[in-house]
């Protein structure tokens, strides 16, 4: 890895990520080989180049240029990964986003980026077209369709591509050059702008995908989690293209019925998913009378928010592979905690992975002893370099080359990292602090319990307490008694006063589009 970095963190030397990983697989003999699964498609090395150039070459017909910015609102696609890494490859910056979003949104992500152009699915287009006049920076919409789609500045991407140049030479950049942008999932309110550099894919690839999933040519990708926030455009983009392996994209909703199909179907060797879909997968396992195959998988991973340690034993007991569960950051690009194969310690989010550091720290920023609660800073190449516009942000949470987390932790003397919420989610009972996600944890044990969350909640006397919004699997009815029974069951596996003194049943947690719970839209 510091070899890595030392080739291309030389001043003034060409490096280009896009160019990295392409030209790398096609020197090495794999041009022929699967790139992507996609529906009944596979687009091999080469294909994939050419789509990839014939992009470039496309967005700089339309005036586009290095460091213009460039808008994705796109399904798990080929036609994402072309528009990403041949914008990346041409000095553009693709900014992918949540394509399950309100008009609003997609107003607040072009103005706020001052994209210049924007890639979309037709669907969405639809969804945001009658608003055209109000994104003030966006000169060119690119669609894309089953029809061709030709209006002012509206252009079809098919179209668009169709006779371009599958060669394209692109402007000098260097590791240090801004590559990409993502918005962070909005789990404390109102998202950022995360600017990545080119050198960041790189370094997670290295760290995580090499020395923890111990990624090779012979892999094959699925990854439930879609590739426009950090952990998914990791899992099912630079993660199997860098190392020459294959990936299975799904651009449908990850239905756990759909999820057992797809691995069954493309036999798949690394999963990728979040806590809530692996136990809506368990529950329909055992409810089910059919055993899914999935012994083409040889490791899964979990991160989003904290996985729960009865998921990870129900689910080697089901399939015999284990879990790695972990937590990563749109602001460090991908995981920096991890359980590891053959060292899985259900519940905790494992140890650091190599090539980051870790401390746990108080209020006055000085490192604390093992078992005590503290807030986590982490230290590594991937971390963005800013957010966009957001100077007191910077200011709070990157310290030198150490990044504030936000996120209360403590480390175990073997070395484990063990999560105890967002910083703004620990509560104080009775002058202890408490972490929800111990709480959640005991309610999961629970046989009716399918998904719960902690808040903290004043009573009458202005005394914090814990309360728990509760969603019950299905079949299961609500009821006085069963609230009094789940609280009773906290209280004889937790010490009593961390039972939830009031219990709310719910169809559904709020979550963001990587699977965390939006904590502040309970406490609101």
């Amino acid at each position: 890895m510091e070899q890595t970095v030392q080739k291309i963190n030389g001043i003034g030397n060409y490096y280009n990520v896009a160019d990295r990983i392409m030209e790398e697989n096609i020197r090495n003999g794999l041009g022929d080989k699967a790139a992507i699964h996609y529906l009944d498609q596979t687009l091999t090395y080469h294909q994939l180049e050419e789509k990839i150039n014939q992009f470039g070459n496309a967005i700089k017909t339309l005036g586009l240029e290095a460091e213009h910015r460039i808008l994705l609102v796109c399904n798990d696609s080929p036609e994402f990964i072309s528009a990403f890494l041949g914008s990346i490859r041409m000095g553009a910056v693709p900014i992918p986003v949540n394509t399950m979003m309100q008009p609003s949104d997609y107003e607040y992500f072009l103005n706020n980026s001052r994209a210049r152009a924007l890639v979309i699915h037709e669907e969405h287009w639809e969804k945001i077209s009658h608003i055209r006049d109000r994104f003030l920076y966006l000169k060119q919409v690119i669609v894309i369709s089953e029809n061709a789609v030709i209006q002012g500045d509206t252009f079809d991407y098919h179209m668009l591509l169709s006779g371009q140049s599958t060669k394209l030479e692109a402007v000098h950049t260097t590791a240090n050059d801004e590559a990409f942008w993502l918005y962070s999932s909005g789990s404390t309110g109102e998202p950022k702008g995360v600017v990545h550099l080119q050198h960041d894919i790189e370094c997670a690839y290295q760290n995580y995908a090499k020395k923890v999933l111990k990624i090779t040519a012979d892999d094959i990708t699925f990854s439930v989690s879609k590739l426009f926030f950090a952990y998914g455009l990791g899992n099912g983009m630079y993660f199997p293209l860098s190392a020459g392996a294959s990936t299975v994209l799904l651009p449908d909703r990850p239905l756990p019925e759909k999820v057992f199909e797809m691995i069954e179907k493309y036999k798949p060797t690394i999963f990728f998913g979040v806590p809530t879909l692996y136990g809506s997968m368990i529950e329909l396992a055992e409810k089910s009378e059919r055993k899914y195959d999935l012994s083409s998988l040889r490791v899964c991973v979990s991160a989003g928010e904290a996985l729960p340690s009865v998921f990870i034993k129900k689910w080697k007991k089901l399939y015999n592979v284990d879990i790695l569960d972990g937590i990563g950051s749109t602001e460090v690009l991908h995981i920096f905690l991890s359980n590891n194969i053959g060292d899985v310690k259900p519940g905790s989010s494992g140890k650091v992975v190599p090539g980051y550091e870790a401390k746990i720290v108080n209020d006055l920023g000085i490192e604390v002893p093992d078992n005590e609660v503290g807030d986590l800073l982490i230290k590594g190449d991937s971390i963005c370099s800013k957010y966009w516009n957001r100077h007191e942000e910077n200011k709070r949470k990157f310290y030198g080359e150490w990044f504030h987390t936000g996120d209360k932790y403590y480390k175990d003397e073997n070395g484990y990292f063990w999560y105890c919420g967002r910083s703004d989610d620990m509560m104080k009972v009775g002058g202890i602090w408490v972490s929800p996600i111990e709480i959640e944890n005991s309610l999961l044990r629970h046989d009716y319990i399918l998904e719960a969350a902690v808040v903290a909640e004043k009573n009458e006397n202005n005394l914090v307490k814990p309360k728990a919004f509760i969603v019950l699997k299905s079949g299961v009815a609500p009821s006085e008694s069963l609230k009094k029974e789940i609280k009773q069951f906290v209280k004889q596996d937790l010490a009593p006063y961390k039972y939830p003194r009031k219990i709310e049943f719910i169809d559904e947690l709020p979550k963001t589009a990587t699977g965390k719970i939006q904590r502040f839209r309970l406490k609101a």
